[in-house]
Formats: C-alpha cells, sequence, structure tokens
C-alpha cells in the first residue's frame, strides 16, 4: 500500500510539471504570435543543424537520451548523465563540396553530484569569397588586383547549466546562455543573446522523456552595416538595395523527445536506443509533416544498436516533408541518415553519413566526431549511452 501511495504521489509531481510546462509553450507562444511579421523564417538557422556526429547519425534526435558533452547544444539537462570528471567533444563537417565548414568544440564537467556546468561554440562559415565590387575601376577598364575575398561566418558561444531536482527522483533540468555573432566581411555583423532551457525525466525501467526550448525568450540579433561609398555606389548602380541596421528576431521552438532502451540479451551485451522526437516551431506555417500556422511539427526519429557499448550502428529518419511532383501528385520525401562509433578507453569516435539535399541527387556529406572522457570515474554507469 505504501508503495502504491508513493508511486501515485510521484506521477501526481509528474503530471503537474509537463502540466505547467505545456501551459507556459501555449501561452508564450501566444504572446510571440505578433511578432511574426518581423521575424523572418529560419533565423539563425545554422543553429538547427546539429552538433556530435552520433545525433546526425540518428537524424538529431536526442533530446530525451543525451546524456554527455553535447547536451549543452541538445538539451542542457542531459549534462546530469556525465560518466567522467570531464568531456571534451570535437566535430568538423564539410558542405556543399565542402564550400561550407561546420566546426563544433564542447567542454563539459560536473560541478558536484547535483549540478554540472559545460560550454558550447559552433562555426558555420564559407571562406575566401572573392569580393568583385570594385573589379571595375574609374576609367571603366577591369582590374583584377581589385578583387580581394573575405568570410561570411556565424558563431555560437552557449553556457550550460544542469542539476538535479532534489524533489522528483530521476528529473533533471537545465538552461544555456546564448551568444551569437555572425560576420560578413567588414560589411556588416551581428551580435544576439538568447535562452535555452530543458527537462528530463528517466523512468527505472529505460524510459527517457525529454523537452526542449530553445530561444525560449526569442533571440535578437542587431545588425550593423558599415559599407564604404565605392561598394555604395556599385549598388546604387546595379539596382541591388543598401541595407540599414536592423534587428532579427528568432522566435520559440520546442522539442519534444520520447526514448527507450531495450537490452537485447540476457548478458547485457546487445542493446538497442529509440528515440522520437517533435519539433514544434512557432513561426508560421512550414513545409514539414503537420503544417500549421503559427505552429508546425516535424517529426523525426532514431535508433542506435550497440555491443558491449562499445560498437554502435545508427540511423535516422528526417525532414519529412510534403511535395508535389511533376505530374501533380502528393507525395511524402524523406531524408535518411546512418552513422557508426566505437568507443574504447574513454575515447569516442563517431562518423555519420548524412543527406543533407534532395536524395535523387545523392548530396551526402561525411560527419567526424571525437569525444574524450578525462579522469573517467568507473563508478558511475551509464543507462543510455
Amino acid at each position: 500500500m505504501f508503495i502504491t501511495y508513493k508511486l501515485l504521489t510521484l506521477y501526481f509531481k509528474i503530471f503537474c510539471v509537463i502540466k505547467k510546462t505545456l501551459i507556459f509553450c501555449i501561452l508564450f507562444s501566444a504572446l510571440n504570435t505578433f511578432a511574426q511579421t518581423s521575424a523572418p523564417k529560419f533565423s539563425n538557422e545554422f543553429l538547427a543543424i546539429g552538433v556530435g556526429a552520433r545525433a546526425l547519425g540518428m537524424s538529431n534526435a536526442q533530446v530525451s537520451s543525451v546524456s554527455d558533452v553535447t547536451s549543452g547544444y541538445w538539451n542542457p539537462a542531459g549534462l546530469m548523465g556525465l560518466t567522467s570528471d570531464f568531456q571534451v567533444d570535437l566535430m568538423h563537417a564539410e558542405y556543399f563540396a565542402g564550400i561550407a565548414k561546420y566546426d563544433y568544440g564542447a567542454f563539459a564537467t560536473k560541478i558536484d553530484s547535483v549540478s554540472a556546468f559545460g560550454f558550447s561554440v559552433i562555426r558555420f562559415g564559407v571562406d575566401d569569397i572573392p569580393n568583385t565590387t570594385q573589379l571595375i575601376d574609374a576609367d571603366g577598364n577591369i582590374d583584377f588586383d581589385r578583387i580581394f575575398s573575405f568570410s561570411v561566418a556565424d558563431y555560437a558561444f552557449l553556457f550550460s547549466y544542469a542539476r538535479k531536482s532534489t524533489r522528483i527522483e530521476h528529473l533533471t533540468y537545465g538552461a544555456n546562455v546564448k551568444i551569437i555573432y555572425r560576420q560578413v566581411g567588414d560589411m556588416a555583423k551581428a551580435w544576439g543573446f538568447g535562452l535555452d532551457a530543458g527537462v528530463q525525466y528517466r523512468t527505472l525501467n529505460n524510459w527517457g522523456f525529454g523537452l526542449m526550448a530553445r530561444d525560449i525568450t526569442s533571440t535578437f540579433n542587431a545588425w550593423s552595416f558599415s559599407l564604404d561609398q565605392n561598394t555604395i555606389d556599385v549598388f546604387n548602380a546595379t539596382g541591388n538595395e543598401i541595407p540599414d541596421n536592423s534587428m532579427e528576431i528568432t522566435l520559440p521552438k520546442f522539442i519534444l523527445g520520447v526514448s527507450k532502451y531495450f537490452n537485447l540479451t540476457k548478458n547485457n551485451k546487445f542493446g538497442l536506443l529509440s528515440e522520437i522526437n517533435f519539433d514544434f516551431s512557432t513561426d508560421g506555417k512550414r513545409n514539414v509533416l503537420i503544417t500549421g500556422d503559427p505552429i508546425s511539427i516535424d517529426p523525426h526519429l532514431g535508433i542506435e544498436a550497440n555491443y558491449n557499448k562499445l560498437i554502435f550502428v545508427r540511423f535516422g529518419v528526417g525532414n519529412i516533408q510534403k511535395t508535389t511532383t511533376i505530374f501533380n501528385n502528393d507525395q511524402i520525401t524523406w531524408q535518411p541518415n546512418f552513422g557508426i562509433g566505437i568507443k574504447f578507453r574513454g575515447i569516442s569516435l563517431d562518423y555519420a553519413l548524412t543527406d543533407i539535399g534532395d536524395q535523387s541527387e545523392a548530396l551526402f556529406s561525411n560527419v567526424f566526431s571525437l569525444r574524450f572522457d578525462i579522469n573517467k570515474n568507473t563508478a558511475t554507469q551509464e543507462k543510455f549511452r
């Protein structure tokens, strides 16, 4: 009887947390509806690509199961799952035949038994872009010496904090302070600031639940432009608009995740993790599986099989969209992903093969990431990773 009462009390507390969270999400979405006219879609979209080859191989289905240093990006509450004193993760990827480069680095550590801290940095950029605005001199002659190169790059710096709940067992929560810097050569730059928040709950029978709120306060990028007179003259002569200093707003996105870990053999040598995420965007109608205005829902799922938690094979399905063929027939398209990984003596090497374009074009990208566990605490056991 006492056990039943304790379970009912626990479920009631969980219900109250979920209820309050959903009410907040609904109210916050309503408050941000008025900003739809001034907030562009796909603002700060470089932060939607994802980090870590493990996650990319699972189509970014991570919110409820992530429990390592990459939690600083996916769900800061997962930092409480760290199993070593320190973790470092590095990733490099190239997109569009190597034109665009994506780099990520992160560090995380436990502060004490109930809290953790992490820091992440992301850069997505295109370098050595030729600037031909001054190609023709004042006399109308073409002078290739007047061509110079510049870079367009987006940076994000995430400071993460996580804590274990003292009221509800197996519940963790966390938040990110996010600073963004975007640069277009010497011509334009922007500084942005935003907040993320996340929560995770895990049961004793290996179920996991997670909720991540990105840009929960809306993220604001303040753009400033500094064009020289020669460039302004070229823009005017070619009919281009002269940009003005402006504010760009990124509206909130809520990601709900559910995961389950299965022991496939009695000796626990083989295991399988499955997770499904639902992305709730609030910036208007999007071409995803469930469209709406202002809220659209984009599901994506991933699975990870492992042998003795040393060798991993991953699959994922995401970017599910409704499209129309040339024969005016509706069809559903989806993006497959695949990955493998190996973990040995505190070093994890992960690889992902991702399709970032139309499947018929087979525009695949190879992603590698490397994670280090430093001063590993062997007394702590992992449940999900």
